[in-house]
């Protein structure tokens, strides 16, 4: 290496991100790799390469603590190696880990003790490079599995003239797209009027939303979806399970029959509707005649798209506490088999 391409090296540090999660981390991302950049960082494409390592995480569900976990266990080898190297080219400094995100206190104590860093980024005030606008932030529901409300707490809203003001800035910008985020973006106040207030601005661009929840997904916002040019005839409606005993001991608030009258509702209103959902597998207790249940509800639903999680035990949760007696074969098995009907 020349002396001035080592020079250059040394005066620009290096960073690399590492999401987990939904897309609120992965808006979160955005903005932190503008923060750094602000800071005269520069992104590279592999974390050996980086000087400063960002994971940022959800620790929503046990799985994917365990896959930081492991993650974090092989970037330290590979910084290892990576530092060596880096000596023999006379680059010093020490390579640094940091986790960010939604994680319990009790995992950024385990995340510590292998010597990973942990901060909260000040990125409240960053505008993204892609067109993510949360909303809101937190949730209320207490599903029994998910830790979201004990990480992020109860659910706060973003005054509604804020958020235009700044689907404005992203249409001055150029994108063509914007997606409104929250936990539960359904039950943002007066939703329905904030989704029209931003179509009307300037511009030729789409608008969509995640996450629903089927309990709070009203009939005004079906026909707001249905003539509104400026919103994809796409819904993300996660079931998680299609038996009634399981969703009640995931505290989900409906029934399989509330579900499949509001895709009916949906489906004779909006006839090209593509639907997504999330699917937990596995879940404590969940015997086979209750997941054949939720086969029968995906034949019959036709779900474009599916995000399907084997459950994996969350500290904090009550769900926790359920013995976790499906084994992890059997739980791969009908994820396995849900895959099959996607069309």
């Amino acid at each position: 290496m020349l002396p001035a391409q080592r020079t250059n090296y040394q005066a620009l540090m290096k960073y690399h991100i590492l999401t987990y999660g939904c897309q609120m981390n992965e808006s979160d991302s955005e903005k932190i790799a503008t923060y750094l950049e602000n800071k005269n960082y520069a992104s590279v494409n592999s974390p050996e390469l980086a000087d400063l390592i960002i994971i940022n995480m959800c620790s929503v569900r046990q799985s994917a603590v365990d896959r930081v976990y492991s993650k974090i266990t092989r970037l330290r080898r590979a910084v290892a190696k990576a530092a060596i190297a880096r000596r023999r080219q006379g680059y010093g400094g020490q390579r640094k880990i940091i986790l960010t995100g939604c994680v319990l206190e009790k995992d950024k104590k385990k995340f510590q003790k292998m010597g990973v860093e942990f901060k909260n980024f000040d990125i409240s005030k960053i505008k993204p490079k892609i067109a993510y606008i949360p909303i809101m932030q937190g949730c209320n529901n207490f599903c029994s599995y998910c830790v979201v409300p004990y990480t992020k707490g109860r659910e706060r809203f973003r005054p509604q003239k804020n958020i235009i003001c700044e689907a404005k800035h992203l249409l001055k910008q150029g994108h063509k797209k914007i997606i409104l985020l929250g936990q539960n973006v359904n039950s943002y106040p007066n939703f329905v009027k904030l989704l029209q207030k931003i179509t009307t601005l300037k511009g030729n661009f789409e608008i969509s939303f995640l996450t629903n929840h089927p309990k709070d997904f009203s009939d005004e916002l079906i026909d707001e979806i249905a003539q509104n040019k400026k919103i994809p005839k796409e819904i993300h409606l996660p079931v998680q399970s299609g038996d009634n005993k399981i969703l009640r001991a995931m505290n989900r608030k409906y029934t399989r029959e509330d579900y499949l009258h509001l895709v009916q509702k949906i489906k004779s209103k909006i006839p090209k509707i593509k639907l997504t959902t999330d699917i937990i597998v596995g879940f404590p207790g969940e015997t086979e005649k209750q997941f054949q249940n939720t086969v029968k509800l995906f034949k019959q639903v036709s779900f474009f798209k599916a995000y399907i999680a084997k459950y994996s035990p969350r500290p904090g949760t009550t769900a926790y506490f359920l013995p976790d007696n499906v084994s992890p074969a059997e739980k791969q098995l009908r994820a396995r088999q849900l895959r099959t009907f996607l069309r």
